[in-house]
């Protein structure tokens, strides 16, 4: 269970608007989108095989992919 709650909770249309601008190019979006799930990176990596800073590396790495890359 959690032990905090997620201060970072935002509107749906704010998350796409991000994920938009972040599509299209915008550099503000993609490191507000990175710092938006930069905690939970962290707290994953301990589970992945690598040195934290690579794991972490490869997770903004396919996040950024996947926004480039979504139909939204």
């Amino acid at each position: 269970m959690e032990t905090k709650n997620d201060l970072a909770i935002i509107p749906d249309s704010e998350l796409l608007s991000l994920q938009q601008a972040a599509k299209d190019g915008d550099q503000e979006a993609m490191l507000q989108l990175i710092d938006m799930f930069k905690d939970d990176m962290i707290r994953l990596s301990r589970f992945i095989r690598l040195p934290e800073e690579d794991a972490v590396g490869e997770m903004i790495v396919e996040l950024l992919e996947f926004i480039k890359g979504s139909k939204a």
